[in-house]
């Protein structure tokens, strides 16, 4: 049996099993992207009311590469460094940040030098790394962005001081994920094929966590204002078969497999579960699936304490005097 996570009951964390779904998916990837194009198009939207001047940016999970142009682009002086677990989704994204690189390098040449180094860096630089554990000095950005990935982790709250650590005091940290409503036409339709079945139920799907957990977490991380909200959104299908692809793609089955304790009769399982799905078409023949996008942001808190255990007062707090209850 997997291991779980004492926090939320979710099986635990696995960077090698993580690596391994979006490495098999990475090809394929931006055929299914449209979400994560979309869900970007609305943080940088919401980064229109915030103000904000980075000089370093990390792209957190920064899978094929599609959000860094945005950044490059709204943040033309910075330094954009993206990072992912999966090395085959890097090296797509190394191809599209190659040919992005010829194209900037064709109107630069007709650029004086010192102008074309106002534009900032050419391109973003690419690592592959684990975002709970990030290869990283303390306070070496200004702004983590990082677009529906957190769900990937079974412990965000050990995900947060880690993105934490590695911001400047006042740096600006601006995330989605998905929330506990996302995919739940499949979860329903798997618990009726299995239920059909007699098949003992299991998870098919991540376990999301709640929007004000999550907001709790940055908290308890050393955020400070956290900004929380959420949206659902509805994506309509023809037909169960793709549906399921586009899931797939998506990389959210990390725990549909077979072992020895739970045996998958999985052409019996398929055939249930479609028809689960038909029985959820809406009177316009499509059939209906569900994500709840949670978008949130925050900065991180000036530290009360230094590292030797001494407290930190702020100038602005001096002579305010202890709060009274009213």
């Amino acid at each position: 049996m997997s291991p779980t996570s004492a926090k939320s009951g979710r099986p635990a964390y696995d960077p090698r099993r993580l690596r391994e779904i979006f490495d098999a998916r990475a090809a394929a990837f931006d055929d299914v992207s449209f979400l994560t194009r979309e869900i970007a198009e609305r943080m940088r939207e919401r980064l229109d009311y915030i103000k904000v001047t980075p000089t370093r940016v990390l792209d957190a999970a920064c899978g094929t590469g599609a959000d860094l142009p945005g950044l490059r682009e709204r943040f033309a002086e910075a330094s954009v460094i993206g990072i992912d677990i999966s090395p085959a989704m890097l090296a797509r994204a190394n191809l599209a940040e190659s040919a992005d690189a010829q194209a900037d390098a064709g109107w630069r040449r007709f650029l004086p030098a010192t102008l074309s180094k106002a534009f900032g860096a050419r391109g973003p630089q690419l690592a592959q790394a684990d975002f709970s554990a990030l290869p990283f000095a303390g306070e070496a950005f200004e702004l983590l962005w990082s677009n529906l990935a957190l769900h990937w982790h079974s412990r965000p709250d050990l995900v947060f001081p880690e993105w934490q650590r590695v911001l400047k005091v006042s740096g600006l940290l601006m995330f989605s994920t998905f929330g506990p409503d996302t995919l739940r036409e499949l979860s329903r339709a798997y618990r009726a094929a299995e239920g059909s079945l007699g098949i003992a139920p299991r998870p098919h799907t991540i376990d999301f966590v709640d929007m004000h957990d999550l907001g709790d977490m940055l908290v308890e991380s050393g955020f400070e204002i956290p900004v929380m909200d959420q949206e659902v959104l509805t994506i309509t299908y023809r037909s169960p078969e793709s549906l399921i692809k586009d899931v797939r793609g998506w990389g959210a089955y990390p725990f549909e497999r077979a072992t020895e304790e739970a045996p998958i009769d999985a052409e019996a399982l398929r055939g249930a579960v479609y028809k689960a799905l038909e029985a959820l078409r809406r009177d316009d023949g499509t059939i209906p699936l569900t994500f709840e996008v949670i978008y949130g942001h925050a900065w991180k808190a000036v530290p009360r304490m230094t590292a030797e255990g001494h407290s930190i007062v702020r100038l602005e707090d001096i002579g305010r005097g202890p709060k009274k209850n009213r």
